[in-house]
């Protein structure tokens, strides 16, 4: 019994060690975040409802006009006295049946205009999710961002505590005076500052991407990876301008739109056409009278030939065409402005890379081994100091600058062209 109580207490133990750990949710990556975006949030979910409802009109469009049925009973006399209408009493029933035939291909080019209108809804809606991928990937990079700098903060606020117990020893031994040890202290308040600051960003970051994610996951459990890094090759601008005029939905939309107004105003002459309306009708007074007939009623277009949705279809085709060249032009705009912002970042993070930031780190470490030394000021000690936080974050900052900027090409041109 004392070895059963003894393995279920080991067993709790053990349980309580990894709850934290169950707790713990992996990192996802960004095509995990992406995945889990496009089937989850509610914008797109509405967006996909908008193409099934567009979808359904098109079933409305194509359907017949519904025949027409009518009975009759005549002759009938409620009013005593007078001659029969009828010589036996009875009365005169009638049935008939009308139907309204639509010429000139009405119900074909209604049809053609719902599926055009399709078009245009399936067009819009890889325009909303290339927009709100844009923002999902800014919010990432930002967490990515968040996490670089909460290092870096780190680092900096390990790298100072040491400095500081040296200092301390230093000052114990009579190197330093006490107002320099106190400047030194005074000065860690800084770092501590960049830590708040760092954690803050990075919790507002996640909170953002969850939004978008729908998500529920307590900030704690969430997390992001990927590479926090640039290249610096880029392909020449004109692949990008190409691969845009073949991506971009909303050039699509606008080309779509373009055809719809055709198929508009091709039904619009139609429906300026004449439909005629053909009827079937029987009669019976019994027991002489019986008969059949038929009828075509033909509607006269004297005065209303639909002129003015004719008019109005063919004005709507040069509209959406000068909208088309408008969209045209804007694509070549957004694809310019977002190499031109990436080319100019590439070209600001190589020189860091290479050679700002190894000199900040040679500068810092040896300005803090002479200023230990007694070889250099405490102002030259902090002022290199300084020089090291603010490289190291501007680079840092730069790299998130490359990042949203790569998301912007990949806004511009419609598809992810840099990863």
């Amino acid at each position: 019994m004392r070895f059963l109580f003894r393995k279920i207490a080991v067993t709790i133990l053990i349980a309580i060690g990894f709850a934290p750990l169950s707790l713990a949710q992996k990192s996802l990556s960004w095509q995990e975040v992406r995945d889990k975006f496009e089937s989850a949030n509610p914008s797109l979910q509405a967006g996909k409802i908008g193409i099934d409802e567009s979808k359904a009109s098109e079933i409305t469009a194509y359907l017949r006009p519904n025949p027409t049925l009518g009975l009759a009973v005549d002759q009938i006399n409620p009013f005593p006295g007078g001659p029969p209408h009828s010589p036996l009493g009875f009365l005169l029933t009638t049935a008939s049946a009308n139907y309204l035939h639509e010429r000139a291909h009405k119900r074909e080019l209604r049809r053609e205009s719902a599926e055009d209108a399709t078009k245009i809804a399936v067009s819009g809606q890889a325009d909303l999710e290339r927009n709100l991928i844009f923002n999902l990937r800014t919010a990432f990079v930002q967490i990515l961002q968040g996490k670089a700098v909460l290092d870096l903060a780190k680092e900096n606020l390990g790298y100072y505590d040491k400095v500081l117990s040296v200092n301390r020893d230093r000052y114990q031994a009579g190197a330093i005076a006490q107002v320099d040890l106190d400047r030194l202290e005074l000065q860690r308040v800084q770092f501590e500052s960049d830590l708040q600051s760092a954690e803050v960003n990075l919790r507002t970051a996640k909170i953002q991407l969850l939004t978008l994610l729908n998500d529920r996951t307590p900030v704690e459990q969430f997390d992001v990876s990927g590479p926090f890094d640039f290249l610096n090759q880029l392909s020449m601008l004109d692949d990008y301008r190409q691969s845009a005029m073949e991506a971009r939905p909303d050039l699509k939309a606008a080309a779509q739109a373009v055809e719809k107004s055709k198929a508009d105003h091709k039904l619009a002459i139609a429906n300026g056409s004449t439909d005629p309306t053909f009827g079937v009708d029987v009669g019976r007074n019994p027991p002489i009278d019986q008969y059949f007939g038929v009828s075509v009623n033909v509607p006269l277009r004297i005065f209303d030939r639909n002129q003015g949705e004719k008019l109005r279809t063919q004005l709507d085709i040069d509209r959406n065409t000068k909208l088309a060249e408008a969209a045209k032009a804007q694509v070549f705009s957004d694809v310019d402005s977002a190499y031109a912002v990436l080319n100019s970042t590439i070209i600001l993070l190589q020189p860091y890379k290479e050679r700002y930031m190894p000199q900040a780190v040679r500068v810092r470490d040896t300005i803090a081994f002479s200023y230990q030394h007694g070889a250099a000021s405490l102002l030259d000690f902090l002022d290199a100091e300084k020089g090291y936080r603010d490289v190291q974050l501007n680079y840092l900052n730069l790299v998130a600058s490359y990042l949203t900027a790569a998301s912007q090409l990949n806004l511009a041109v419609g598809r992810e062209v840099i990863q």
